[in-house]
Parts: C-alpha cells; structure tokens; sequence
C-alpha cells in the first residue's frame, strides 16, 4: 500500500458502482458522501438483477417440479388423485421479489453506516470537477465518482404505460398473470424475462430483431437455448423488427415492419439502456462523453476530468453489476494510491440466467472464429454425464478454449442448470493462466457436473 490514505470523496449513485466504491474509500481512511436519489442498491438490488433472479429462481422451481414425473415423482391432491397442474401466483411472488429487494437495499444501508459513509438523499450535479451540487447543499470534494447508471431505453412508438406495456422494471407491480406475453428485445435482459415467464407457465412470444436469440452470446449456446424454449413452447420471431407498440383496453398490439402484428394481453419492452449522465454536468466539468452518452473511462476508472471517476452502466464498459463494482473498487485504489490492478474484461464471467443458464468468460467462440486468437478447443455435452442423467438434464455443453503449445486456459462457456456456479473453476483458469492439465488434474467429485469441466480438460491434453 502506498501514497496518502486521505481525501474527501462524494460519490453519485449508490448502486453497486458507489456503495462497493464507497466501502474501499472508507477502508482506506477517506471520508466519504454518497449522494443517492433511488434507494441504495440502485437498480441492481431494487429493479434489475436481485429482482430479477428472485423470479427466476421461482421459475427454476417450476421447471424442476414440472419435470419431476420423469424422476419418478408424483403429485396427488388430498383426496388421492393425481394433480394435473402448476400454476403460480404472480402477486405473491412479486411480493416476495420487492421484499427481499427492499431488504438487500436496508442491508446496504446499514453496512455503509457502520463503516461510517454519509448518505445525502437527492440528484447530485457537477459543478466544476470538485463540487457537487445537491439541492441547496455544496459538497466540496478531492475525488468524485459517477455511479449514476441507466435507464430502460424506450422508443415513441412504444411508450410503457406501467400496466400492460412494461419495462423490466416494471413487471414487479403485476398482481394478474397475463394470458400471453409479447418480449420485444432477444438480447440478455429480454431472454431471461422470456425464460422466466414461460417456466412460469404463460404462454410468451419473443421478437427478435436478430438471426438468433442472445446474438452477443456464444452460437453454439444460443442455438441449444433457442431449441429448449421452443420445445417447452415459447414461440420464436427471429429476424422480425418491431415498429411499434400499442395498447386497446385489454389488448396489446406489437407491429413489425414486415406488416404482420402480434397480439398478446402484456408486453415487455426489452430494448438495452440509456446511461443516466444527462443534465448532472458532466460535460461542463471537462468529463468527455460517447456515443450515447455514456461516460469515457480508462481502465482505472478515470475520465478525462482530472479527480473525476465513473464506474458502471453509465460508463457502458460491459453492463454487469460485478464489473460495476470492480469499476468503483479500482476507481478508489487509484485515487487513495493502494496497491491497484486496472480492469481487465478477458477475465470477466458472466451468466445468462435462462433456462438452461449460459455462463462465459475469457476469450469467445465469436473471437476465435473472426481469428483474433489462436485456441484449441472441445465441447462436451452434458447428456453423457452420470449426474447430469441422474437429474434428467439433457441440454447443454463444456466447452474450453486454450492456447497452443502451452495448454494455458483462455475461455470457457457453461450450458446448463446452475452454469452461473459451473463457470467458477474455469473463470480461475484464465484467472490464474493455469494449464488445461492443470485443470484436468485437479480432484472433481464423483458423479458431478463439475466433472464434465475436468473432463474436457483432459481431452485438451497433448504429449
């Protein structure tokens, strides 16, 4: 650790860009203000990812309870016949979504005071690289941070109403279980709502834009999750374009600019984000802004005002809440001169949290194929695997990407139920250059999902 451990830093925003961001600061003896208007959290913990994988999780019960009878599980109703169906009750649910939200957002809360953080309640704006303006209060400041995130981007032509027309933040307040469900948007945000859903039993149609669902996401993944969804019913209108949508009474109509109209009783709108980083003076405080208005960054987090940091969605990095909080970790050791490591996003994982999950990290297959990298690679499907049959999985993939000559692990994609938690062994592959051997020889219980990760390992050996 080195330099001076002291400074005055204001942070605006308290999702997971400022309130990680303001934990290091505070770590490391800087006094720090957090100037935050929606709720700590951010749209992380209140409307996006914690509410979110709370549906889904009840979703994944349903997919697991519905394939039971193939495990030789029956269900009866109490006077002894068996029961026909599930059926899920979407206001309940929904409470249980905005609680456990509310509940992380109180935790966060509690956390930042005991590490002594001040918390101003308002919209913060930049008056000059080392002020910040809330309300009628001044915050003079040695360093600030933007942490102030996106929005769900809308279209004139398809203007959310809250009730039958939805962004993602707004499914949360349905009581009702809609009769079909239109999901405008095939990229991450739309298929996991599209996943959700239909686990859940409604009946969803996803347009998409695209040649495929997830178009950023590795084809080979892609393609088994397209397969799975039709089979459990989701109906699929790729390369359709949406014009526009509009609502009468109980009726939501999505046109396409082919001509043809979908009709359904709700839609979600899922059509990627706007970064939160209008009218709070960016610009006149020397902080350059992208295409899209999104905040330019190096990879330590700063901009190009000197003592200003931004961390984030609104930087437009890569959309991940765990890149959010890298992003304000290391925005912080930079300021307060610890020991600090800039971002490096070839050792990013992620996951997709459909049905089945599809998690990556390091390089990708879209890489290798446009021959950006040189790799060797093997794909091992999951229907072979003794614990996958034992759970009746028959969907989904390991694949390993790794260098030539040295065996070094550079990639990997997961396909299947709990890919998000599969992913870790080989995100510690790249993570620490180990060998393909290397990960092969590491123990793997038997029987395992895991051990389909070892074993693709060990099909990458070489004499």
């Amino acid at each position: 650790m080195t330099g001076t451990l002291a400074g005055e830093v204001v942070i605006l925003g308290g999702g997971p860009g400022g309130y990680e961001a303001a934990l290091v600061a505070a770590q490391l003896g800087a006094h720090v203000t957090v100037v935050d208007s929606d709720g700590l959290g951010g749209s992380a913990v209140l409307t996006d990812c914690v509410p979110s994988k709370t549906l889904i999780a009840t979703a994944e019960v349903m997919t697991e309870v519905g394939a039971a009878a193939e495990l030789g599980v029956q269900f009866h109703d109490s006077d002894g016949g068996a029961a026909t169906g599930l059926r899920v009750d979407l206001a309940r649910v929904n409470a249980r979504v905005k609680q456990l939200a509310a509940d992380q957002s109180a935790d966060i809360a509690r956390r930042l005071a005991k590490e002594g953080v001040d918390v101003v309640q308002g919209r913060g704006r930049l008056d000059g690289p080392s002020r910040v303006v809330v309300g009628d209060r001044t915050l003079d400041a040695d360093a600030i941070l933007i942490a102030t995130g996106a929005a769900p981007r809308t279209l004139p032509t398809a203007q959310p109403d809250g009730e039958r027309i939805l962004t993602w933040e707004q499914v949360y307040d349905l009581t009702e279980v809609p009769t079909e469900l239109i999901v405008v948007g095939s990229g991450v945000t739309g298929a996991e709502f599209a996943s959700a859903y239909l686990a859940l039993g409604i009946p969803v149609t996803l347009v998409s834009s695209r040649d495929r669902v997830l178009p950023g996401e590795d084809a080979d993944a892609s393609l088994v999750l397209e397969e799975v969804s039709k089979r459990r019913g989701m109906t699929v209108l790729s390369r359709s374009r949406m014009e526009s949508v509009t609502r009468d009474g109980d009726v939501v109509t999505v046109a396409l600019t082919d001509g043809r109209t979908v009709q359904g009783s709700h839609c979600i709108l899922a059509l990627g984000s706007v970064p939160n980083t209008t009218e709070i003076g960016l610009e006149e405080a020397g902080v350059i802004l992208k295409d899209g208005g999104f905040v330019n960054v190096d990879r330590v987090s700063r901009t190009s005002a000197r003592g200003v940091y931004s961390a984030g969605d609104c930087t437009g990095v890569l959309m991940l809440a765990s890149v959010a909080a890298m992003q304000g970790r290391i925005a912080m050791w930079h300021f307060l001169g610890d020991t600090v490591h800039p971002l490096d996003l070839r050792k990013v994982s992620s996951n997709v949290f459909t049905a089945p999950e599809i998690a990556t990290v390091g390089w990708s297959q879209q890489a290798v194929d446009a021959g950006e990298i040189h790799v060797e690679s093997v794909t091992l499907p999951f229907a072979g695997n003794p614990r996958a049959k034992m759970q009746g999985i028959r969907d989904g993939f390991v694949k390993l990407f790794c260098r030539p000559g040295t065996g070094i692990v550079v990639g990997g994609v997961v396909v299947g139920p709990r890919a998000s938690e599969l992913i870790h062994p080989i995100s510690l592959a790249v993570a620490e250059s180990l060998t393909a051997d290397q990960l092969a020889q590491a123990f793997t219980v038997y029987p395992s999902n895991s051990g389909s990760i070892a074993e693709a390992a060990r099909r990458l050996h070489r004499f």
